[in-house]
């Protein structure tokens, strides 16, 4: 059984983050988008940027997989 992968898609505005994560989610990509923006507003937008800098290092690339 092959579990899903966490990947940064290849639907992306800067490095496919958000985009990757609703794809694993199932969600809107659109609604991931928002959330992130909303919650990175109300942390003061700071933290938000470390995590998303942290995940775009992290997460890797969907066409690299194979």
């Amino acid at each position: 059984m092959h579990g899903r992968k966490l990947t940064r898609s290849q639907d992306q505005v800067i490095a496919g983050v958000c985009a990757g994560i609703a794809e694993y989610l199932g969600w809107d990509i659109a609604l991931v988008r928002i959330l992130y923006l909303v919650i990175s507003i109300f942390s003061a937008a700071f933290p938000g940027i470390i995590v998303y800098i942290i995940l775009w290092i992290v997460m890797p690339e969907k066409n690299n997989l194979y």
